[in-house]
């Protein structure tokens, strides 16, 4: 008997391989997929302004960073003495106006050089609801929790949703990999987030169907309502992926992303990874010592990776032995 739904995803033509330099911009699903690449010695810049949500917010803030454009100063707020900007999350903040236009400034720049030299960017969407800020009529990237007074709420359109992403695709001639959060928005409602959730799907398949040369759609969304649909792999607020599901997911990815040889690699490099997070019960132990030896040996073999600081780390282990 089958008692799963497993996606059949295929393979991509162009796989990425330790070479590809990456990009990973949108909700926290995406920031979530950055860690894993990351960790496993992947060329990866996550989310220069923070997480953003919907695509409108995604899309003006690839237009400031890749035109060069600095944060607009009006949209940079007082709360609680702390300063913040509707145009970026409010993991940026400050306790000056200028420290925090500095540093939305500074993430802006950072930003449009990692697209400019990016190999492939991933986005991921969480939601087609948009606040706006009443006073500007401008989409807001983050609220910081001001009065709701001060913001209209809506759903963006199918066709607005499609604009937004026609204008990331125009910004870079790079890949881009589209991805919907399986994340559920429990504040907008269940019924709200269905809506919001199947717009951007509709969407999202738009502009894959418009531009199947250079953009693609992973289903991490399929993957973790089809497949994974028993709670045991949500954390315990029953609505975001536990780590199991986000590494299963991400296993997906890199079976569908990297080349057969690239796979062997990454599990090579994750083996020295976790050999730094080994704590010996006697450090000065020769069996100790050898493990050290081992994994530098390891470490020489692997070209193309940086594992300058697991090298330093198992010499420091030997030195601190002698």
């Amino acid at each position: 008997m089958m008692f799963r739904t497993e996606l059949k995803i295929k393979p991509w033509g162009e796989r990425l391989d330790y070479s590809s330099r990456i990009v990973t911009l949108g909700s926290c699903f995406a920031t979530n997929i950055s860690r894993r690449l990351a960790r496993s010695k992947f060329s990866v810049v996550d989310s220069p302004t923070g997480i953003l949500f919907n695509p409108e917010s995604i899309a003006r803030s690839m237009e400031s960073m890749t035109s060069g454009r600095t944060v607009d100063k009006e949209s940079i707020v007082e709360l609680g003495n702390r300063y913040f900007s509707y145009e970026a999350h409010s993991q940026i903040s400050g306790t000056t106006h200028d420290e925090v236009e500095a540093a939305i400034n500074s993430a802006l720049s950072t930003g449009g050089k990692a697209i400019t030299e990016s190999d492939i960017i991933i986005i991921t969407l969480g939601t087609a609801w948009v606040y706006r800020l009443r006073s500007t009529g401008n989409v807001v990237a983050n609220c910081h929790k001001q009065p709701a007074s001060l913001f209209s709420r809506e759903l963006l359109s199918v066709d607005e949703c499609v604009e937004a992403l026609e204008r990331i695709v125009s910004l870079t001639p790079r890949r881009l990999l589209l991805t919907l959060s399986p994340i559920r928005h429990i504040g907008e409602g269940l019924e709200d987030n269905s809506l919001s959730k199947s717009t951007l799907r509709v969407a999202i398949d738009r502009i894959c169907k418009a531009h199947p040369e250079r953009v693609h759609y992973f289903p991490s969304y399929e993957i973790m309502l089809d497949d994974l649909r028993d709670y045991r792999f949500y954390a315990s607020d029953m609505l975001h992926p536990s780590d199991i599901a986000v590494d299963y997911i991400i296993n997906k990815f890199y079976d569908t992303a990297l080349s057969p040889e690239t796979l062997r690699l990454k599990s090579a490099v994750d083996k020295i990874i976790q050999a730094t997070e080994h704590r010996p019960f006697n450090p000065e132990a020769e069996e100790y010592k050898a493990f050290c030896g081992r994994q530098l040996e390891a470490i020489r073999g692997i070209s193309g990776v940086d594992l300058s600081k697991e090298r330093e780390y198992f010499e420091q282990m030997l030195q601190i032995n002698l």
